[in-house]
């Protein structure tokens, strides 16, 4: 199996945990077309439980036998960024990245360069803010035979110090995989665990415990199951009793549907649930 990035040692548990659930917004509607000559668009837009409504479309250029990918985007908060990616263009498995943004209304601009190097055993990666301070922050994980092992740290040009630094260790197989993660100058300590069981149930796990806060831990659980081949069920709770369940259904090609909702067990005689519904298009 291929060397996760430091941030995606333990992707699966925490998209098990987190992706597909649709209640965090009222309404999501997505479109997703693809023209012949590699431009592939993507319009997105949210409301908010508060009717708050947000949206950002974007285009991207894909030259893949150059290895040169152009992303435009535009937001309804009035940002333009514009991503510059080469893959494999000066060493193989390198991949370097130009980020420019602007926000026209204040003039304020961001310009990053990003640099990702991939091997068979090792992951790194280098992220430089260019106007912000300058900041960088590297990241590395190194892995054999399943064990992985990496760390990252950020470092303030201007100020001449380090801003922060973490660490994590894994363990990554065909149906399971488990982390241990220290961020926040090692003071938050998160252990995921994810295991799929079979081809219909997958199953997952994570603890956090802040030392900066107390001896309380985090507890949150989840699991998936597939009902067919184009549906699925998701349900996770918490150690506060949160609970959240999701449906998700391919009612026809390039036509997806999905509907989610979360209550506190404790408090369910009070108004705080939410509900959410999605809509992805696609041709």
């Amino acid at each position: 199996m291929s060397v996760p990035a430091f941030s995606d040692i333990a992707k699966a548990a925490n998209d098990l945990l987190n992706k597909d659930f649709y209640h965090l917004s009222a309404g999501t509607l997505e479109v997703k077309s693809n023209t012949p000559n590699n431009v592939a668009f993507k319009v997105t837009g949210k409301s908010s439980h508060d009717k708050a409504t947000s949206g950002t479309i974007e285009g991207k250029y894909l030259d893949k036998p150059n290895g040169l990918t152009l992303t435009q985007t535009w937001n309804t908060a009035n940002t333009l960024e514009t991503k510059i990616e080469m893959a494999d263009n000066l060493a193989k498995g390198l991949k370097a990245e130009g980020i420019f943004s602007v926000l026209p209304a204040t003039q304020a601009r961001g310009a990053k360069f990003n640099l990702h190097f991939k091997q068979s055993n090792f992951h790194g990666r280098a992220f430089f803010d260019l106007l912000k301070g300058p900041t960088a922050s590297i990241d590395a994980i190194v892995g054999n035979e399943g064990f992985l092992a990496g760390a990252s740290a950020g470092y303030d040009v201007q100020k001449a110090a380090i801003t922060g630094y973490s660490a994590a260790v894994g363990y990554q197989a065909p149906t399971y995989t488990a982390a241990i993660a220290a961020t926040d100058n090692l003071s938050v300590f998160a252990a995921s665990y994810y295991h799929k069981v079979n081809s219909q149930v997958e199953a997952g796990s994570k603890a956090t415990w802040n030392s900066k806060s107390g001896n309380t831990v985090g507890l949150e659980v989840a699991a998936k199951y597939r009902l067919d081949p184009v549906s699925f069920v998701k349900a996770k709770i918490n150690d506060r009793g949160v609970a959240a369940v999701a449906y998700n259904v391919l009612l026809r090609e390039g036509v997806t549907l999905g509907v989610g909702a979360s209550f506190d067990t404790q408090k369910l005689d009070q108004a705080t649930h939410k509900v959410g519904t999605s809509f992805t298009f696609e041709s």
